[in-house]
Parts: C-alpha cells; sequence; structure tokens
C-alpha cells in the first residue's frame, strides 16, 4: 500500500546496481579511479624528484610502483564502503543518505583499527563528514536537475512576437529611436539639449 509507494519514491533516487552486485562494481570503480588519480599524481611526484635527465623515466617508475598500491587501497575502502552500506540495506531494510553517512564512518575507523581508538575515531569523522558532504551535494544536484526537467510539469507559455504586440507610440517606432518631431534636440551623447537648459 502505502509504505510501498513511499518506499518506492525513496528508491528512485539511487539508481545503483542491487546490494551484492554493488560491492563488486564499487571495488572495480574505486579501484580505477585510485589507478587514474594515483597515477596522475605519483607522475608527477616522480617527475618532480627525479635527477635531471631522468625525468621522465622517474615519472614512469613512480607511476609502475605505487599506482597499484594505491588502486588497491581505494579498491580496499570501495569494497568496505560498499559492504558496509549492504548490511546497513539489509537491516534498516530502507535505502537512503544516512547508510552512506555511517558506512562512511564506519569504512574509515575499520581502517584505522591498528592506529588505536584516538586516530579511529578520528577517521571514522572524517569519513562520516566526507560521505555527508557527498550525498548532500548528489541530493542538490538531484533536485536541480529534477527542476530543470520535469515531465509532469505544465509546457511553458509561448513567448509573445514583439512584432505582434500593439504599440502605444503613434506609428510603428522602434525602441531606442525617438520620433525626430517630438523630440527635444539632444547633445550628444545623449545628454539633454542646451535650449532645455
Amino acid at each position: 500500500g502505502s509504505s510501498s509507494s513511499s518506499q518506492h519514491t525513496a528508491m528512485e533516487e539511487y539508481t545503483r546496481e542491487p546490494c551484492p552486485y554493488r560491492i563488486g562494481d564499487d571495488i572495480g570503480s574505486a579501484f580505477s579511479m585510485g589507478l587514474v588519480g594515483g597515477s596522475i599524481f605519483h607522475s608527477f611526484n616522480g617527475f618532480r624528484h627525479s635527477a635531471k635527465g631522468q625525468k621522465m623515466m622517474g615519472a614512469l617508475r613512480e607511476v609502475r610502483v605505487r599506482g597499484p598500491l594505491t588502486a588497491s587501497q581505494f579498491a580496499a575502502w570501495g569494497g568496505m564502503f560498499s559492504t558496509i552500506d549492504c548490511g546497513l540495506v539489509a537491516l534498516r531494510k530502507k535505502e537512503d543518505p544516512f547508510n552512506s553517512i555511517i558506512s562512511g564512518g564506519a569504512t574509515g575507523a575499520l581502517l584505522a583499527i591498528r592506529s588505536g581508538p584516538k586516530v579511529m575515531a578520528g577517521s571514522a569523522v572524517i569519513g562520516a563528514v566526507i560521505l555527508a558532504m557527498i550525498e548532500g551535494v548528489g541530493l542538490v544536484m538531484t533536485r536541480m536537475m529534477g527542476s530543470f526537467y520535469d515531465p509532469t510539469a505544465p509546457p511553458p507559455e509561448p513567448l509573445d512576437d514583439p512584432r505582434a504586440l500593439g504599440s502605444s507610440n503613434k506609428g510603428n517606432v522602434q525602441p531606442g529611436v525617438t520620433d525626430s518631431s517630438t523630440a527635444t534636440p539632444a547633445a550628444p551623447f545623449g545628454l539633454p539639449g542646451m535650449n532645455t537648459l
């Protein structure tokens, strides 16, 4: 009844894979982002820190050695985040931004578990805040795009053709052009005429 329709409208905002498949999808996406972003970052780093004449080889070496490591770290983050997110969907029986925010915090905490409770708490807060910002921007963009194209909105009123509008002036006077018979003589640059002073 009404609960299924409200759940249906809440689910329409999320056009992601269904839950078990989402984990693999997110791992692959995170790995790709980490590989591309890490390669760009490490190539600049390798180029900057290499000796003169070895800049290109240094950049390629850094990309080869550190790019896959960064990609693997991104994939671990994406996989853990997605797994926790799917667990929350199964527990809460609904899919909303709070799942992502909680998942971001839990992922940050779990990835920092070897650093102690203080670092875990800081990482959890940072993860939750970052995901809250991402979800907020996503919701704002969804609302903005929805207002640009609303298939249920009535079509806009057609604009009137200015040539078809009746003119309150005598004759067909163009805007910005004064009728020389009724206008007071004007000085250059639109200043009032000398005889009006």
